[in-house]
Formats: C-alpha cells, sequence, structure tokens
C-alpha cells in the first residue's frame, strides 16, 4: 500500500469513528464524561458536616481513584448517612443513578441525615435492601459498585453472608465493572478478629474475600495510607490519621 492509499485509509477510518460517536450522541445514548472532582467537592450547598469529613477522607482523590463520571449507574453499599452516596451522585450528574443501599434498620436510623441529601440531589436513590442481596432488580448493569470504610461492620453482623454479598456484586456489574472497597488498616495476621473492637480489617483478609467472588485485583490507592499508624487503637480514638486502604477490583 502506497504512502497515499495508507493516508486515505486512515483519514476514512477516523470519519467512520466520529460518525459513529455522532450516531451516539443523536440518538441520546449517554457517553460517560469525566468530572471536576474538586468542583464538586467545593459545591457550596454541601453541608457543614461534609466539608468537616471532608478533611480525613480526601474526596477528590477517592472519586478520582473510584474514577465515577457522568451517566453512570453505581451502587454505594452501606451508605449510611450518605457521604459518601451524596459525591457519588454529584459525579454521575443528572444522567446517571446512584443507588445508596442499606439495611431497613438503618435506612430508618439515618432518615433525619439522609433526606436532605435526596432533596438537593436527585440522582440519588435510597435503597433499603439485604447486605447479602443489595442490588435492586431495577439497576439492571451497574458501572461500579462501592463501599467505603464499612466492610468490616459487615462482619459483626452474623447475619450478613459476605461471600454471598461478593458474588450477588460480581453478577450485578456489567463486564469490566469495578468493585471499590476501602477499609482501615488493621496489622499483618489480625485478620477479622479486629474489626469490632479496633474497628479494622486486614487488607489481606479482605482482598482473599472479594477475589473468591470472582474479581481481580486491578489498582491500589495510596492517598490514605499513614505508616506513622502501628494499627494497635480503635480507628475512633486513634490519636494519628488512621492507616487505610483502598482497593479497586474489576469484573
Amino acid at each position: 500500500m502506497t504512502g497515499i492509499a495508507a493516508a486515505r485509509k486512515s483519514l476514512r477510518t477516523l470519519s467512520a469513528v466520529a460518525g459513529i460517536a455522532l450516531l451516539a450522541t443523536g440518538l441520546g445514548i449517554p457517553r460517560a464524561q469525566a468530572q471536576d472532582y474538586t468542583a464538586i467537592v467545593a459545591a457550596p450547598d454541601r453541608s457543614d458536616a461534609d466539608r468537616k469529613t471532608d478533611q480525613r477522607r480526601n474526596p477528590e482523590k477517592m472519586m478520582e481513584f473510584t474514577g465515577v463520571k457522568t451517566g453512570m449507574k453505581v451502587l454505594d453499599l452501606v451508605s449510611s448517612g450518605g457521604y459518601s452516596a451524596e459525591l457519588l451522585a454529584r459525579s454521575v450528574g443528572p444522567t446517571g443513578t446512584v443507588y445508596a443501599q442499606d439495611s431497613q434498620a438503618n435506612v430508618d436510623r439515618t432518615k433525619d441525615r439522609f433526606e436532605p441529601r435526596l432533596a438537593a440531589v436527585k440522582s440519588l436513590v435510597r435503597t433499603p435492601r439485604p447486605y447479602d442481596d443489595p442490588i435492586p432488580p431495577e439497576a439492571g448493569s451497574l458501572d461500579i459498585v462501592t463501599i467505603y470504610f464499612s466492610y468490616h461492620d459487615l462482619v459483626n453482623v452474623p447475619e450478613v453472608d459476605r461471600a454471598a454479598m461478593n458474588k450477588k456484586v460480581f453478577a450485578g456489574l456489567k463486564p469490566g465493572g469495578y468493585y471499590i472497597v476501602a477499609d482501615h488498616s488493621a496489622k499483618t495476621g489480625d485478620g477479622t478478629t479486629v474489626t469490632k473492637t479496633l474497628h479494622r480489617i486486614e487488607e489481606s483478609a479482605l482482598r482473599k474475600e472479594v477475589e473468591a467472588a470472582g474479581f481481580k485485583l486491578v489498582g491500589e490507592g495510596n492517598f490514605n495510607r499513614h505508616p506513622e499508624d502501628v494499627r494497635e487503637s480503635n480507628v475512633n480514638r486513634s490519636e494519628v490519621p488512621v492507616d487505610e486502604f483502598v482497593l479497586k477490583f474489576q469484573k
């Protein structure tokens, strides 16, 4: 093939790709777009309580690592008061959906804190469901499932089958979808034995449980690592910043 012929073929290929993109737009097919996470965190209508939580959570880096974008469908496991769920919902925008899952008991307990979020962000949906069957039928194929700093709590709920939960998450994600798990680090060898006393879990123990469902670890976020934490204190009474791991698994 001559150089001119090759160039013409390349131009035809680029034109075809551009045509497909325009057709997708014309048909109203949503395409995920990157978000300005700094602007989302700085939004003037966020609460003072959430801004205080920002100081220890590094939300911009967490959202960037998670990869949440406009138009995505996301499930946030154990949403509790909704701090992370609201940030996720702001990131997916009005064309996306964030299902904020929790047990019915926890939904009832956090109702007063959560309801203002529902009024402020329309893409946020409160979803009361069992932890080991967390995905609502209407959710369809999800782009991302998150569980931030709550996996260790489920160890102390005897009726929750974590293996079943992880398998349900795997099934509910679209091919290539991501499962983001963040938690407080326990010492090597502690496994799941300090989840109640220290609110920590050993990273390798959690990873083993998630990978058993079929997931592959594809990324690690080190932005909340604190080597000065010897990982022997209750995270709620720690005198130094708590060491935290953030893992990205892919279906």
